[in-house]
Order: C-alpha cells, then structure tokens, then sequence
C-alpha cells in the first residue's frame, strides 16, 4: 500500500508521535510518500532518519491513500494536494478541532490497522467549481468547504445579487456571502448562523454575513444547479475566497459556481456516524 502524507509543520509536541506513526506504517509493509515541505520540517526538528521513502512537492503521484496531518486546514489543503486524483483522504488531527478528522495522533496504530485491513468507510464529498471570465485563480479553482465574497475593508457593504437555477431569490445587501457545500457547513457558514448539513446531502448552502435586512435569510438549494452571482459595491474591487485562499478582484465581475466533476473521498472509521461528530467535536446538545 502507498500513503501519501501532507502535514501541517505546526506540530509541536507531536512529532515524536509522528514519527512513532511513519514507523509502525513501514513496519507493516506501507510505501510512504511524503510532501516536501513536512519532510524538512521533521528532518530539521526530529533527530535521527526519517522513515520516508519518496518525497514529492505538488508534481504529479500515486498513492492508495492520502493522510492529512494537523487541522481541518490541513484537511482542505490535502484535498487541494491530491485535487483530481482518485484517493481517499483521511484525517489525522494535531490541531484544535479536526471536525475533518478520523483519527486522533494517539490512535495512529489504530490507522494503520484499520487501513491495512479495510476497516473504514469513505464518504464522497461535492466541490464547489468557480468560473471567471479571466483565468485568475491558477489551476485549481475548486472549494472543499465553501467559496466566499467578501467586502474589502474600505467598503460598507456590497450587494450580491444571486441567481440560482436562471431565477433570482435575493439581491444580499451584506458585508459578504458564503456558499458552502455540505462539507462546510459547520465551518465559516456556520459562524455566521447557516444551517449545519449532513456532510452527503446533494445541497448549496447561500448565508450572508452580517445582512443589512432581517428578511435576507440562509437558503439551501439543490446542487444541480448553476449559481451566478453578480457583485456591485461603493469600491472598486472585492474578495473572493475559495477555502480560505483569497483572490481580489474588481466590482461587475460575474462569478459562475457549478458542481465539479470529480468529488473528495474522506475516510472515516468503521462505526463512524454524523451525529456522534456533532455531539463529539461540536458539543451538540450539551
């Protein structure tokens, strides 16, 4: 079996732990691949070899598996990382929350049990795709979690006026708006008091942030459907950002979400259950 591993180099008292997880995959027969910038990072701050045996930047690999080590950010750059390839991810968290995480660094043998003989289930997770008139956000124009307008901070709002389908629900007067798929609904949509969604649902979720009126509500809509949103504002540019990665860009550019054509596959334990996340990572009902 080939792992492919991405991490976050924020590990701090973890990385002996890491390094304990690298050998007990090697020790079960696993090729380890391992991005560049974490292989530094642990060949700078651990003592001794590092068990890796390929290491690789952004080109072009192979692997059965892909694990994220860190955060949900790390979760959403490993998928960036693995983009169209047809590899699971699955979570190891070293950060604060790792909602996106199946596995704790303290049950990595368990990981490795577990993948060595099957013992998970994988969800496939929608993207949302972004379509500009200019080729401006590189080669990977895809969001995990949601995509984001966002006012600039010398702006007192902006309107987004959004079309769903070819009809047009709202014109959101706000200091912004979020898409997000299933996936990131209990992320930035839910902060701003968007609905949480289980993770499969073939929906979009539209929140504004911050609203200017009562009456612009949340909306959940099919993910069959095409979204257009046009933006006008008091300044001369906005944001727009897909999981985080920001992208400024000028007022009257019409953006164009559309389901992609491939998903991400996350890999969850055996007995995994939406529900026990919720009351487990975001203390629901306590």
């Amino acid at each position: 079996m080939k792992v492919a591993i991405y991490g976050s180099r924020r590990q701090g008292n973890y990385l002996s732990r890491i390094v304990r997880m690298l050998t007990a995959m090697r020790q079960s027969g696993m090729e380890i691949i391992m991005h560049s910038k974490l292989y530094r990072h642990l060949t700078s701050e651990v003592p001794g070899t590092i068990p890796v045996d390929r290491v690789v930047s952004d080109e072009s690999f192979e692997a059965d598996v892909a694990v994220s080590l860190g955060g949900d950010g790390t979760f959403l750059r490993t998928a960036r990382w693995v983009a169209r390839k047809p590899i699971p991810v699955v979570g190891v968290n070293t950060g604060h929350l790792g909602y996106l995480a199946a596995y704790n660094i303290d049950e990595a043998r368990q990981l490795v049990e577990d993948l060595m003989t099957g013992n998970y289930t994988i969800d496939n997770r929608i993207l949302l795709m972004v379509e500009l008139p200019e080729k401006v956000l590189g080669d990977f124009p895809f969001a995990l979690n949601e995509v984001a307008i966002l006012r600039t901070e010398y702006a007192s709002m902006i309107t987004c006026e959004v079309s769903v389908g070819g009809a047009t629900p709202a014109c959101y007067q706000a200091d912004g708006l979020i898409i997000a798929t299933p996936t990131g609904s209990t992320g930035y949509n839910l902060s701003v008091g968007g609905p949480i969604v289980e993770p499969t649902a073939p929906v979009w979720i539209i929140s504004p942030i911050a609203a200017h009126a009562l009456t612009m509500r949340p909306l959940v809509v099919s993910d069959t459907n095409d979204l257009t949103i046009s933006i006008s504002a008091r300044t001369s540019a906005f944001l727009l950002s897909l999981d985080g990665n920001s992208h400024s860009l000028p007022v009257g550019t019409e953006i164009r979400l559309r389901k992609a054509p491939f998903v991400t596959m996350v890999i969850h334990k055996k007995d995994h259950k939406f529900i026990d996340t919720l009351r487990n990572k975001l203390l629901w009902g306590v």
